[in-house]
């Protein structure tokens, strides 16, 4: 007791340096868990949407598969192991965005801007509840593909760490690129926490080749980093040794695209204050 007593006392000094900056983090990340708790059905992009995804893209695997040829099989893999770290682009974009988005729909943004929290805490709490939604979301589809149509992504091993680690940065800047145009566009750039993922789902060659897509949009796929992710999970799932070269080509990518949505987004936020559109949200 005497222990919850001093922490509770308004005397006591708050602890300094780096320990305070992890303390306003995980404030960030619990307060973003209470609003999850308090109202479950924003718990559907978690839960019903990737199992609805798997039961799609698992049909569809199934019955691509279905007459026993090894082209059709290949295609299987492709369409089920493809889907699954598809989402791991999608729930770490979405989790953020959205960790942002609420504070807008709620006017809470005015009230985060006069609190000492920086706006790396504030990016680190959302991200660290992000990952939580991650691993929920990512594993009730590794989980459902394997109940209902008998295929297990951790079968490809340990490959799928540093591929997944490339799609998990490209989404964050993905996020991070989506709460700048909020920024500086106000709620009409909200659509983008959404739409921008279902662009970039066909040209990353997330089931197929890129030498599929139409000649012209080629060179936009060959842009992107995740598009050098999925191509090294194909091969994976070919039965061949992980592509280190298509991976370190995906990473360098998604680091520089992360360096460029992080000065997006500082050059917009000195923008929001400078300009006082933090009055759209008041």
């Amino acid at each position: 007791m005497s222990g919850t007593a001093d922490a509770l006392d308004p005397t006591r000094p708050l602890p300094a340096g780096p320990r305070r900056s992890w303390l306003r983090v995980r404030a960030i990340a619990r307060r973003n868990a209470y609003v999850l708790l308090r109202e479950p059905h924003r718990l559907f992009d978690v839960t019903l949407w990737p199992l609805v995804d798997v039961l799609m893209f698992g049909a569809l695997a199934a019955f691509v598969g279905r007459g026993g040829a090894d082209g059709g099989q290949q295609a299987a893999g492709y369409l089920l192991a493809g889907i699954i770290l598809w989402h791991v682009v999608y729930q770490s974009q979405i989790a953020v965005s959205t960790g942002f988005l609420e504070e807008t729909w709620t006017r809470n943004l005015l009230n985060l801007m006069v609190t000492p929290i920086r706006e790396t805490e504030y990016v680190g709490g959302v991200v660290l509840f992000g990952l939580a939604k991650l691993v929920m979301g990512v594993g009730l589809m590794a989980v459902g593909a394997w109940v209902f149509f008998s295929f297990d992504v951790g079968g490809i091993g340990l490959a799928l760490v540093p591929i997944a680690a490339v799609l998990l940065v490209v989404g964050w800047a993905i996020s991070l690129l989506v709460i700048a145009f909020v920024l500086r566009f106000g709620h009409g750039a909200e659509a983008l926490a959404w739409g921008v993922m279902f662009v970039l789902m066909p040209l990353s060659g997330i089931f197929y080749p890129i030498d599929a897509l139409p000649r012209f949009v080629r060179p936009i796929a060959l842009a992107l980093p995740t598009t050098y992710a999925f191509s090294a999970l194909r091969g994976v799932v070919d039965g061949d040794p992980l592509d280190w070269g298509l991976v370190g080509i995906g990473a360098i990518g998604a680091v520089v695209l992360g360096a460029f949505a992080t000065w997006f987004l500082v050059r917009m936020l000195r923008l929001f204050r400078r300009r006082g559109y933090v009055t759209r949200y008041s």
